[in-house]
């Protein structure tokens, strides 16, 4: 057998081991405390993996949880157990970083629908025995959140300091802010929109339909069939993306240049870069990832509209509220625009809200919140130790370099 096979076996097998047996803590709920879904039925047994860095401190009152962007998961800054590779939000994550292990106690969590352990379509259905597939019913962000309550509930945090993320991240961050306002002291929603747009379904629609349109997709039971829709995840995670980048981006990283070659082949092969870098994302990313779990959450995304859950006014989202805001956006980010992000703004000062908005000149796209931005670091940085002195926590301890990380996408 061929040693790629083989490598690629190993791999697949270990993943689909993560969905019910994940590497990091795991708090079970059973048939007594169900989450009750949008799609108006309960969830139950609920398996919900997390990881946590730093410490609780006697108060319960530094408690940061981070939510992770379309396809991150539970290993925010510890070595991801399938690719080995350091966690997502490393850079940003640890002992004198800017979301400092030294003075807070952070929490991640896998969202619901996801593939790493917390109860989604590759779990272990316990009313079959068969992994759930397509029988999980349709996941909503505000279904992730409650289910992350769920969680902070039984950690005994009543209140939690920040909550902050990216991309599907800011999303939670969002809904959290408005559905739990008195639980929320600050919010760093980044990169992120109150509503999917028709061009974002659209890009997530394509996705979908590579995978499904695949053989070894199999109505959603690959796994009962022993086989995996590889090409059609490849494909679908090779279309999002170039959504993550900017057109700045890709031309000075590739521009036209060919790929290991003196002249073009004339033929279907990987002739330029850019095409040899975007089969190596696919590739690479159905290792990590359940092709079911990537119908679920950009399903979430797509559904994704908190005004509607307001008579249409985002502003009445937030109004009143007491928690602390501070919006990011990239100005070359052209999947959650800084548009986008002055929409939330506005909404968040007409509702009465404390809110900073801070758009960032650089040409990373999409994806500059995963990597070495300066501006990023220290604006982050800074909202949280201004959040944390009114809060009244003690002083920061130390500092950390911050490298840029090797680029992971999410």
């Amino acid at each position: 057998m061929d040693a790629r096979v083989t490598v690629a076996q190993t791999t697949k097998a270990a993943s689909q081991r993560e969905a019910d047996e994940p590497h990091s803590l795991v708090v079970r709920f059973g048939l007594d405390q169900p989450l009750a879904m949008d799609a108006g039925v309960s969830l139950a047994p609920l398996t919900i993996a997390y990881q946590t860095y730093g410490t609780l401190n006697a108060d319960k009152s530094n408690a940061i949880l981070v939510c992770h962007a379309l396809t991150g998961d539970q290993h925010v800054a510890s070595d991801h157990p399938i690719t080995k590779k350091p966690g997502w939000w490393w850079i940003m994550v640890g002992p004198g970083r800017p979301i400092d292990t030294n003075r807070y106690f952070v929490i991640s969590t896998n969202v619901v629908g996801g593939c790493m352990g917390t109860t989604g379509p590759a779990s272990l259905n316990p009313a079959t025995g068969r992994p759930y597939g397509l029988d999980l019913p349709l996941v909503t962000i505000r279904d992730m959140v409650n289910a992350q309550a769920m969680l902070i509930d039984h950690l005994g945090i009543e209140t939690l300091f920040c909550v902050a993320g990216g991309s599907m991240g800011g999303m939670q961050v969002l809904q959290w802010a408005a559905s739990f306002p008195s639980r929320v002291f600050a919010a760093l929603p980044i990169a992120t929109a109150a509503k999917h747009s028709s061009q974002n379904i659209a890009f997530h629609e394509v996705g979908r339909q590579a995978i499904m349109a695949d053989p070894n997709w199999c109505q959603g039971r690959y796994l009962e069939e022993g086989v995996f829709p590889t090409k059609g995840l490849s494909v679908a995670r090779m279309a999002a993306h170039i959504t993550y980048m900017s057109d700045e981006a890709l031309q000075s990283k590739f521009g036209r240049k060919l790929q290991g070659r003196e002249a073009p082949t004339f033929s279907f092969d990987a002739d330029f870069q850019i095409e040899n870098y975007l089969r190596h994302q696919g590739t690479s990313f159905v290792d990590r990832f359940d092709a079911n779990s990537y119908l679920y959450v950009t399903r979430a995304c797509d559904y994704f509209d908190l005004a509607a859950d307001y008579g249409g006014s985002l502003a009445l989202a937030f109004k009143g509220t007491k928690t602390r805001f501070c919006v990011v956006s990239f100005q070359s980010d052209w999947l959650y625009t800084t548009a986008a992000s002055r929409a939330i703004v506005h909404a968040l000062n007409a509702g009465g809200a404390s809110v900073s908005f801070v758009d960032i000149e650089t040409d990373r796209g999409h994806d500059a919140f995963l990597l070495n931005e300066p501006e990023f670091i220290a604006t982050t940085r800074g909202f949280l130790d201004a959040a944390a002195r009114a809060r009244g926590l003690p002083p920061a301890k130390g500092s950390s370099r911050t490298e840029s990380p090797e680029e992971e996408t999410l």
